[in-house]
């Protein structure tokens, strides 16, 4: 909308009228009142939260998660695979005797990949980035590993456009999906970033439980910013009686945002820019200017 239609909007002042902008002191009141809606014996699985190289408990989480289903052929991927062990979904498989396909993209980290599985037979070594179109998609980067169609477990974190990697993913099936989401967005909204592999800005935990039913897979388990899915064949093994989003993920990190009856912006539950760090301020989400913030109803 162009500055004019803003302008429509406003009626004009009477002539040598002043309106007296607010003070410091007539500071709103905004809080967000938080509520957890999470189903503790829906998320079960979050009481084996355990870390050896993970990040969010997922280690004893998909630790119990394979004691309840078993294996059927101990192999694993990591895309976004950094060195191996950071923050790493897998390293505790692969310790334990699994068969990896690691992927990374960044030329830099490489080495630290080739570094912590020297000497290991076990794991083949990808540098390389997962596109977005058919030869260069999750499904053709795996066909350069002796992996098997359907295998054990993914883990998929490459910070922007994982959706799209899954959604994509058709050739090879694993019983078990732990996929990063963004953890600022609600939980009733569905949020998918443009699909363009230079862009880092990820997708809603809404967002990927529906594409998981179209590829036929159930939430089992939310971590702070992973979802873990489970084919929809083996779900009920999970005796998990509702896995809606609410019973399952509690979100912390997600604000509102709504505005005065004067054009005002106000955020409730953001108080910075989470990987940024930056604080963000009142000033920072206007729209109008102080001086178009005006309730033109409430103007004589």
């Amino acid at each position: 909308m162009g500055f004019l239609s803003l302008l429509r909007g406003f009626r004009p002042l009477k002539k040598g009228k002043r309106v007296a902008l607010p003070s410091a002191a007539d500071a709103p009141t905004v809080e967000l009142v938080r509520q957890s809606r999470v189903n503790a014996e829906s998320a079960w699985l979050l009481s084996h939260a355990r870390n050896e190289t993970s990040q969010f408990g997922e280690d004893g989480i998909l630790a119990r998660v394979f004691c309840v289903i078993g294996t059927t052929n101990r192999w694993c991927v990591e895309a976004g695979a950094w060195d191996g062990k950071y923050l790493s979904n897998t390293h505790a498989l692969m310790r334990d005797g699994w068969k990896g396909v690691f992927v990374e993209a960044n030329a830099a980290k490489f080495p630290a990949l080739q570094q912590t599985y020297a000497g290991n037979a076990s794991a083949h070594l990808l540098c390389e980035a997962i596109g977005l179109d058919p030869d260069t998609g999750l499904d053709s980067v795996l066909a350069k590993s002796a992996i098997p169609q359907i295998f054990d477990f993914l883990s998929l974190d490459i910070d922007g456009p994982d959706y799209y990697v899954w959604e994509d993913l058709s050739r090879y099936r694993p019983r078990v999906v732990a996929i990063e989401f963004n953890p600022t967005v609600p939980n009733d909204v569905v949020f998918i970033q443009g699909r363009a592999s230079n862009v880092n800005q990820g997708c809603s935990l809404l967002a990927l439980i529906r594409l998981a039913k179209r590829k036929n897979y159930e939430l089992i388990a939310a971590t702070a910013c992973n979802a873990i899915f489970i084919t929809s064949e083996e779900f009920e093994k999970f005796n998990i009686s509702d896995n809606a989003i609410d019973a399952m993920y509690d979100p912390i990190h997600s604000a509102r945002i709504f505005q005065g009856y004067d054009g005002t912006i106000f955020s409730a539950g953001m108080p910075r820019l989470l990987w940024v760090g930056r604080e963000i301020s009142f000033d920072d989400l206007q729209v109008l200017p102080p001086q178009l913030r005006r309730y033109s109803d409430a103007l004589m």
